[in-house]
């Protein structure tokens, strides 16, 4: 019997049943996960379909100004562009790699490296560009590099004011300075937005703005650039004239206790990082201590006439010009034979201040240098700051109290030593310095009284008259009074005693004596010219920043009788 062909190729019933079920199936499962996919899951595919063309991107906020007390600029965030990859994204002929490395003056071996890395999403290629570069790596079009907005630090006045301003890092943080130590302060707060970008990641719409970048706060120092810019040019003169080793200037507001200026030299430029040497971005006036020498005397010599033990013409005999306490010996630079307090002071003698620290119960003073700012921070908050050594009295031997008073056994930074002359030059009142515009004078801690401070100011004046070792720390015009110091610095490397050819020299004053408006205080540290005490060193480096200071604040003239129109000739003798 022969079979129907038409029969033959018909399914059997089970099959097309089979076949049914199946596509009913596959049609439940493709309902079940568009369901899925649509209601339960939606908020995931909606993030996943943005993802491919909307993106976050960060707003930097930009660091805050720095300023002298008139507003001029001392440091400003200026917006540059950044070029960055990712190198998953790179995709860019050998022709665009070869212009994009010689547009960012790189080895194109290494851009290869960095733009073909797998492992990595983001790499630098070249930060804060110039206009034309940022211009040009947009017009190459490379997909996966893109250009991003950042904010590079200048700094106009350069090293003149670097030891004071510091720097920011590339990103923007502080790391000298006030940079750093206000670096809560001048950071702002970053930003965001969304936007819409092409396949080759180019902004091409902002959708929305999340958070608006906060910028940081304006800073406005006490410092005034003229006089910053006086101080750090006589210092570079000096250092060069006396062939030293560095040096520092410091220049106070009595009122106020701000610092106008202060000059460090050796210096570097914050503009160019990638020239500094190592050291020079320190802050000697600040962060160094040293031996001050015999500009500690008027302190002993102060406390001894607050507790009524001597007054300015009471007399000591100094013959032979040496003092032996124990085994040691203290030496004056020549025998002065019997002379007053305030020729202790006015010629500097060595054994004539230990005499007068020797009279004094060790804590009466220890706690004069104390009260005076010695071994403890001055307030300037300023990064690094060293306190100084200023031991306890109760370790002191003899020789060690008597050395102490002029300026030996004891460690003090530059800014310590000039805020505690400001007891003799506002009335025994000593002030805390500041770094930052103050709106009103602040009240001082009285020390010692102000008939004290009057008399002192009298001897110190005496300094920079004929027969004084400062005589070359005049100023035309104006009544000066101040101290001269010079003293063997110590032996390095843990060694004790002093080193036989090296020196610190220093000289603090204040002037007008009448009415006093600032403390200059100056270190030369090792002068090698032959010179090396403080009247023949620091004393006319003090005379040139204290006249143009006081020229610049329009300060009338309080001796109009010693207006010369040259300098006396100067014959340094002795020095303590």
């Amino acid at each position: 019997m022969r079979r129907d062909p038409a029969s033959s190729l018909a399914l059997p019933l089970w099959r097309s049943r089979l076949l049914i079920m199946l596509l009913l199936l596959g049609l439940a499962v493709l309902a079940g996960r568009a369901i899925y996919l649509q209601g339960l899951n939606k908020d995931f595919l909606q993030q996943q379909g943005q993802s491919r063309y909307s993106r976050i991107v960060e707003l930097n906020a930009q660091r805050g100004k720095i300023t002298d007390r008139y507003g001029e600029i001392l440091a400003i965030s200026a917006p540059v562009k950044s070029v960055w990859a990712d190198p998953q994204k790179v995709n860019a002929t050998p022709e665009q790699l070869q212009a994009l490395a010689q547009l960012l003056e790189m080895d194109i071996t290494d851009l290869r490296k960095r733009v073909l890395d797998q492992d990595k999403r983001f790499v630098y290629l070249r930060r804060q560009l110039s206009p034309e570069m940022a211009s040009g790596v947009a017009n190459l079009k490379i997909a996966g590099v893109y250009l991003k907005r950042e904010f590079y630090r200048y700094y106009p006045t350069g090293d003149v004011a670097a030891h004071i301003t510091g720097f920011a890092d590339i990103d923007g943080k502080g790391q000298e300075g006030v940079e750093l130590a206000w670096e809560d302060i001048l950071t702002g707060e970053h930003g965001s937005r969304r936007v819409i970008k092409d396949r080759i990641g180019r902004v091409i719409e902002s959708v929305e703005k999340i958070r608006s970048p906060k910028p940081g706060q304006n800073l406005m120092l006490s410092i005034d650039s003229k006089i910053q810019y006086l101080a750090h040019r006589e210092l570079k003169r000096a250092v060069k004239a006396n062939q030293a080793k560095a040096g520092s200037v410091i220049v106070l507001d009595v009122p106020t206790g701000e610092v106008l200026g202060l000059a460090n030299y050796p210096s570097y430029n914050p503009n160019q990082r990638s020239t500094i040497r190592p050291g020079t971005t320190r802050n000697r006036a600040l962060v160094d201590v040293f031996e001050p020498g015999s500009t500690l005397k008027p302190f002993a010599v102060a406390v001894a006439m607050e507790i009524g033990k001597i007054n300015p013409n009471t007399l000591f005999h100094t013959s032979p010009g040496m003092l032996k306490i124990g085994n040691a010996t203290i030496r004056d630079v020549r025998n002065k034979g019997t002379i007053s307090v305030s020729q202790v002071i006015q010629e500097s003698s060595n054994v004539g201040a230990a005499k007068i620290a020797l009279m004094l119960p060790p804590k009466t003073l220890w706690e004069m240098l104390s009260r005076s700012g010695f071994g403890m921070p001055t307030g300037a908050n300023f990064p690094g700051e060293e306190n100084g050594r200023l031991r306890p009295y109760h370790k002191w031997r003899p020789i060690e109290q008597a050395t102490m008073s002029y300026g030996h056994g004891i460690s003090v930074n530059l800014m310590q030593l000039a805020r505690a002359y400001t007891l003799f030059a506002a009335g025994g009142e000593l002030k805390p310095v500041s770094l930052l515009k103050r709106d009103a004078p602040p009240v001082g801690q009285q020390v010692i009284s102000r008939e004290t401070a009057l008399a002192m100011s009298r001897m110190l004046e005496t300094v920079v008259q004929p027969g004084g070792t400062g005589l070359q720390a005049k100023v035309n015009g104006y009544r000066v009074a101040g101290k001269t110091g010079t003293a063997h610095k110590p032996l390095e490397g843990g060694m004790k005693g002093y080193a036989k050819n090296r020196y610190i020299s220093t000289f603090v004053g204040y002037a007008p004596v009448s009415n006093p408006r600032l403390v200059v205080a100056v270190m030369i540290d090792e002068p090698s010219a032959g010179q090396y005490y403080g009247g023949a060193v620091a004393a006319p480096l003090f005379s040139q920043v204290m006249s143009g200071a006081l020229r610049q604040l329009r300060v009338p003239h309080d001796a109009l009788g010693n207006i010369v129109t040259s300098p006396l000739p100067i014959k340094l003798e002795n020095e303590g």
